[in-house]
């Protein structure tokens, strides 16, 4: 399955309307610094949360560089949710400027 991808600059402002960011880091990680407005579910613990998740909102995957959010993105989608992974995760995030919450 090929999942859709954006880089950091293309994500749309996270308190916008009807937009959601998804960070499935682990605690630390999110810890260290995120993304202001994301919504952290560690990417274990994705299976059991996912009804926190609305599928119609889209929806941004984030993580440390894009693995395990590409992994999150494509089993989202298959869970029939609006998903799009962010290339690069917080490393290109961070490295573009991009504000990070600590």
């Amino acid at each position: 399955m090929e999942i859709s991808s954006v880089s950091v600059t293309d994500v749309p402002d996270p308190q916008g309307e009807g937009v959601r960011i998804l960070d499935v880091r682990e605690d630390h990680e999110w810890a260290a610094g995120h993304i202001d407005g994301a919504h952290h579910i560690p990417l274990g613990e994705l299976p059991t949360r996912v009804r926190e998740l609305d599928p119609q909102t889209p929806t941004y995957v984030v993580c440390h560089l894009g693995g395990r959010s590409a992994r999150a993105t494509a089993w989202l989608a298959q869970q029939g949710h609006d998903v799009t992974n962010v290339d690069g995760g917080m490393d290109a995030w961070e490295a573009a400027g991009l504000p990070v919450t600590r």
